[in-house]
């Protein structure tokens, strides 16, 4: 069983930064992949990015490419995305998920989730 508690969420103006945390309980946490998503008002839930178990491999949202990074520390049980160049359209709750890949579906199953953190960007 893993808790996921995401903080590091605030009010931004465009174009500053933002680092997102997810922490993690439990010893299994190298044993997940682990994705951001997020949320903003009156829309559906969308994938932002993901990381492997081991850090080895990521894969970010098109319209977030180059501007926001997943990465992990395992020793730490935690997981960050770096969020820069924001913009009004990534105001959104930030939720952080912890899966295992699906080798049927080549997707990951996410079992857990943290309950999110609210970015808010200023135009």
């Amino acid at each position: 069983q893993v808790q996921l508690v995401e903080s590091g969420g605030g009010l931004v103006q465009a174009g500053g930064s933002l680092r997102l945390s997810c922490a993690a309980s439990g010893r299994t946490f190298s044993t997940y992949g682990m994705g951001w998503f997020r949320q903003a008002p009156g829309k559906e839930r969308e994938f932002v990015a993901v990381i492997s178990w081991s850090g080895g491999a990521t894969y970010h949202a098109d319209s977030e490419k180059g501007r926001f990074t997943i990465s992990r520390d395992n020793a730490k049980n935690t997981v960050y995305l770096q969020m820069n160049s924001l913009k009004p359209e990534d105001t959104a709750v930030y939720y952080c998920a912890a899966g295992f890949w699906n080798v049927l579906t080549g997707t990951y199953n996410y079992d857990h989730w943290g309950q999110g953190t609210q970015v808010t960007v200023s135009s």
